[in-house]
């Protein structure tokens, strides 16, 4: 029988098993009400229980069996696996009908399923953070022992050079020594994060005021989903906006100015990055603002105060901590961004603070080094694990420093409910 058949057929028997689990416990606890048996719970509560342990215990099974079948490369043929998954649900439907007595509490056990449910998707982000951290770490030590640490971290060269020719065991034959000085590319990436960050904090916090203290109604329904629609747009498109548009007109006025600039320049990605995620902070800046609450303002007023004096002194005081996770929002998504350097910015790595150069960033370098015909054992492919690790490190310490902020501002501001 085809696979496919296989587990059609398997969902069509656990269907039928659960549909009969839950008519089958449901009619067993009506016949006992009826009959004057006083019953803890309602007949559709002990249903659902019912249709729990058959349907529950079963997918537990299947899934576990996957897990060990295609990660462990275990030999266990999927017919006995489904097997063994449909014999677990038929025993899980004898105990939920054994279940349907007066004194079990069916609601209980379905809220101890649910709570159990929700703590297993709580622990999911957690589960895939290490999993994630793991995965870099065991990589990011390989390619530690074959360059320095400190030459990384603190190298202001970046050149690969005969890297994959050392894995081959053909070092004579290239014409420069491999350098994997990290240093550029760090420096490219928070200089066209700082650029964007210029370009979008300003922007989206003063459009979030503006929607939230000053505009009408009729502007702010049409003007937000407008403004929001640009988290929506692909980077490719920004990429080619950036390219096309952007760094053009920055050249002629660089030019004009006498200064010299290249087409594939770091202001350009800067400035459409910037745009790209006004909306990260306008429209989490906005909700925030909103949830200040109105006595605050009215306070302020009464004391005195103008509007313009109440939003300085007051509202954005508040809100500061949500403005803070907002612009922390935005700031990971800058770091993380490709498409828009790859199109606008180039790939060479350029240690300078002036944006009118071409640079790259950490996270084009990391698919440049995975997406070449290099050996995965050579340590150009290997060094995108450790830029990885490190880029994994700032993030953590930038969320870290927000974190210790905002908690600071909630301690002086105790007024504050966000």
């Amino acid at each position: 029988m085809p696979i496919n058949q296989i587990y059609l057929l398997f969902s069509a028997v656990l269907l039928a098993l659960g549909l009969a689990a839950f008519f089958l416990a449901r009619a067993r606890a009506s016949q006992l009400r009826t009959n004057g048996t006083a019953m803890v719970a309602q007949p559709d509560q002990y249903a659902w229980f019912s249709v729990l342990t058959t349907a529950g215990p079963a997918l537990l099974v299947a899934a576990l069996g996957a897990f060990v079948l295609l990660l462990l490369g275990a030999d266990i043929p999927t017919l006995y696996l489904l097997g063994a998954s449909l014999a677990v649900a038929v025993i899980g439907l004898l105990v939920g009908l054994s279940q349907v007595r007066p004194g079990f509490h069916a609601r209980q056990a379905i809220e101890r399923v649910i709570r159990g449910v929700l703590a297993v998707a709580a622990m999911v982000s957690i589960v895939t953070t290490l999993g994630i951290l793991i995965s870099i770490v065991f990589e990011a030590v390989r390619f530690f022992q074959m360059q320095s640490f400190w030459e990384f971290i603190t190298g202001t060269t970046w050149a690969p050079g005969n890297s994959f020719l050392a894995a081959a065991g053909r070092a004579d034959e290239g014409a420069s020594a491999a350098r994997f000085g990290s240093v550029p590319l760090f420096a490219g990436t928070f200089l066209i994060t700082l650029i964007a960050m210029l370009v979008a904090i300003p922007i989206g916090l003063m459009a979030a005021i503006y929607m939230a203290e000053f505009a009408p109604a009729r502007v702010r329904t049409l003007a937000k989903p407008i403004l929001e629609v640009l988290a929506g747009i692909p980077t490719v498109v920004y990429g080619f906006f950036a390219a096309i548009t952007v760094a053009p007109v920055i050249v002629d006025v660089a030019g004009f100015f006498g200064l010299d600039a290249s087409f594939n320049n770091a202001l350009a990605p800067g400035i459409v990055m910037g745009i790209m995620i006004i909306p990260f902070i306008s429209s989490l800046s906005d909700d925030v603002i909103n949830s200040v609450p109105d006595s605050m303002r009215e306070g302020s007023l009464a004391l005195g105060m103008t509007k313009a004096e109440t939003i300085t002194s007051v509202v954005l005081p508040t809100a500061i901590p949500g403005i803070i996770s907002a612009s922390l929002l935005a700031v990971s998504r800058a770091l993380g961004e490709t498409m828009i350097v790859v199109m606008a910015a180039g790939m060479r790595p350029n240690l300078t603070a002036n944006p009118l150069e071409d640079m790259t960033t950490v996270t084009v370098r990391i698919v440049a080094a995975l997406t070449g015909d290099q050996e995965f054992e050579s340590a150009e492919t290997l060094s995108a694990f450790a830029l990885g690790l490190v880029l994994f490190a700032v993030t953590l310490m930038l969320n870290m420093v927000s974190v210790i902020m905002i908690r600071r501002f909630r301690e002086k501001y105790r007024s504050n409910d966000l």
